[in-house]
């Protein structure tokens, strides 16, 4: 039960967004990218400071402010000396930096970001403040999310410079769809649909779905290390984006491994008289919360290596208990999960240089707050004399030599460990083959895919021809369509406008023009000559209207030469080993065009070997990266000549992206697919 929960705890995390330990070590490395091109070069004035990387090499952010509270901007390199674990480190880099909050008339507007180039070159400005707003449902009761939301929406809205870039994530947000944006008002109008749904274990996606069946104890640890989980590929890539400052406003109630059974099932469980500071629960609820800790030191850990302060907004404001009267919580157990919670968000804030905004009703006044820790500061970087590579916290105290100064900086870092500090010195991995990158291409939906999904295969014919075989089916998202695709109208020709193949597939010549084909896929072959074949695809709807329509320039090989070639590989989809035989001894088998498939099922991938003498044929698993995982069985098929096919279950491959190698001799097919659930 534990080694599945951590699997599933595993892929959650990764569905989410989360890290891989080798994109851990890279962004320890904290590499900088050099600036876009296009960037207008400063004026001769401006000196830029050379910051160096390195994985000895600790970056931290100075908070300078005098007595009154306001920040200090004359301070010198000299001024400041930094301190690690006593000893004291040489300052090899230095500036300050100071956001420009108001824009002038005849300041040029900003630049638009569509682009992942875009938002790098807008994310490297220093008159730009970087915000991420992690809105943490899970953690947060629906009651509180509504009465935040409005808070923070109109802040937004209202309160962020033009300058100032912002993202927004939740925890099962892809790092994919994550894009900083200017445009304020958009940001606001999603955060007024802000939701909590903590203690709410009604599954909403097909994620939430893969534990729901587990107990509400259970499915709260899960939710933990998700958002944790989250909140680490968050930091990473905010420290992507630049060296500077950069701020994670996380929206939560904080973290507690312990729910109440009265509160997991209303009406039901332990007594509110149970006393929490006794007995097994006592201990139960001890070493769930030292699982939390272990688990928010690796996000603070993670949040400080990438230059990201979280300031922690707790939407509960200034309360007492953590749960409602009606729950029959005994008292002692709802103080203490209300502190464990209220200590948690404490601990991310300060172990970071960021701050807790908990046990208040002005929301506004924290919010602001953390706007102008990230206006002016101070950002200083020194190689590590110690160099360590122990895995242990190192304590790092920043002071300011003139007097009656308040200095605020981020209390010390985790170090690598050996195992992580090789890794990061380790080069590179190749980048894939250009034929691994094209065969994963092929996963990508087309913009045809919204009405229908075509294949195209090719094999061997007589008097020196290729067969080619085109099969199609409707899109299980035909895009809002009113009307379903009923029939393919195809005109195939050579390049010299012979026409190899017209008509109608399915072939409704006979039948009512009204006539929609009911089942399918749909199929037909035709010769044609090695060459370029010229394909007019017109996708029609019962009535004959035309839904869609598409030129293609198909390359026919010529398969009768003396060289090695492989036919098109067919793949069949089977759910139980009485279908897989049934294909298996099936010539005309219909192939998948869709190239997502279920753990649960078991794939037929078959194809000929053509030409030369007669070679044996081999077969592989590849990762997305075209790395050899395992060799697979090539058998010859129960009919035809030199046709083998592979046996591939998919019950033990994780969720990704994966690759069938089929080759002989020279040739080669690569065969692209993707494992869900």
């Amino acid at each position: 039960m534990q080694s599945h929960l951590r699997v599933l705890i595993a892929a959650l995390a990764l569905a989410a967004g989360a890290l891989t330990p080798s994109s851990r070590v890279a962004a320890q490395q904290e590499a900088v990218p050099p600036p876009p091109a296009d960037v207008q070069a400063p004026a001769e004035t401006e000196v830029q400071p050379t910051f160096r990387t390195g994985i000895d090499f600790v970056r931290v952010d100075v908070l300078v402010a005098n007595d009154a509270g306001s920040p200090v901007t004359d301070l010198t390199a000299e001024d400041f000396e930094v301190f690690e674990d006593g000893e004291r480190q040489q300052v090899e880099s230095f500036k300050l930096v100071e956001v420009r909050t108001v824009v002038a008339p005849d300041d040029p507007p900003f630049s638009p970001i569509r682009t992942d180039a875009d938002e790098e070159r807008e994310a490297a400005r220093d008159d730009s403040r970087i915000i991420a707003i992690f809105l943490d449902d899970y953690h947060v009761r629906l009651t509180n999310s509504l009465r935040a939301r409005a808070a923070l929406a109109e802040f937004v809205a209202n309160d962020l410079a033009p300058s100032d870039l912002v993202m927004l994530m939740y925890p099962l947000t892809p790092l994919s769809e994550l894009r900083l944006t200017r445009d304020h008002r958009a940001v606001a109008r999603a955060i007024a649909r802000f939701e909590g749904v903590k203690y709410d274990y009604r599954p909403r996606n097909d994620i939430e779905y893969r534990y729901s069946m587990y107990q509400p104890q259970t499915i709260e640890r899960i939710r933990n290390q998700v958002t944790m989980s989250a909140m680490k590929a968050l930091a990473i890539r905010l420290g992507a984006l630049r060296e500077g400052r950069k701020a994670m406003l996380f929206v939560s109630e904080g973290f507690t491994s312990y729910v109440p059974p009265q509160v997991a099932i209303p009406g039901g469980g332990l007594s509110g008289q149970v006393d929490p500071t006794t007995g097994p629960l006592s201990s139960a609820l001890a070493f769930a919360q030292v699982d939390v800790l272990r688990d928010l030191r690796e996000v603070n850990d993670m949040a400080n290596r990438n230059n990201t302060a979280i300031y922690a907004l707790d939407p509960r404001g200034l309360t007492g208990q953590e749960f409602d009267i009606n729950e029959n919580v005994n008292g002692a157990l709802d103080r203490r999960i209300l502190s464990e919670t209220v200590d948690s968000l404490r601990l991310l804030a300060e172990d970071t240089d960021g701050q807790a905004f908990v046990s208040s009703n002005n929301l506004t006044r924290g919010l602001r707050q953390m706007l102008s820790d990230s206006t002016t500061y101070y950002l200083i970087g020194y190689t590590s004399s110690q160099a360590p590579q122990d895995g242990e916290f190192h304590e790092i105290d920043v002071r300011v030599r003139r007097r009656g100064l308040n200095v605020r900086a981020r209390r010390g870092y985790w170090a690598l460990t050996p195992e992580e500090a090789a890794m990061s010195l380790a080069p590179p991995k190749p980048e894939p083959a250009p034929a691994v990158t094209e065969a994963l291409a092929t996963l990508a939906v087309g913009a045809r895919a919204r009405v229908i999904r075509t294949w195209i295969g090719m094999s061997p014919a007589e008097r020196g021809q290729t067969r080619v075989t085109f099969v199609w089916e409707r899109s299980p998202t035909p895009g809002g369509l009113v009307e379903e695709p009923a029939r393919v109208r195809l005109l195939a020709a050579g390049t010299n406008g012979d026409p190899y193949f017209r008509g109608s597939v399915p072939d409704t010549a006979n039948g009512p023009r009204g006539a929609a084909a009911t089942e399918g896929p749909w199929r037909v072959t035709f010769d044609a000559d090695p060459g370029t074949l010229d394909l007019l695809v017109t996708v029609e709807g019962g009535e004959a209207q035309v839904l869609d329509r598409d030129t293609l320039e198909i390359p026919v090989p010529d398969l009768t030469g003396p060289d090695v070639r492989l036919s098109t590989p067919e793949v069949f989809r089977a759910r139980n080993a009485r279908e897989w035989q049934t294909l298996a001894a099936d010539a005309a088998a219909m192939p998948v065009i869709a190239r997502e498939f279920s753990r649960t099922e078991r794939l037929l991938v078959r194809f000929g070997v053509i030409g030369g003498g007669a070679p044996a044929p081999a077969a592989r698993l590849l990762n997305r990266g075209g790395d050899r995982m395992l060799d697979l069985a090539v058998e010859p098929a129960a009919f035809g000549d030199r046709l083998y096919q592979v046996d591939l279950p998919l019950a033990s491959l994780p969720a990704g992206e994966f690759l069938v190698e089929l080759t002989a001799a020279e040739a080669q097919e690569l065969v692209a697919i993707r494992v869900g659930s």
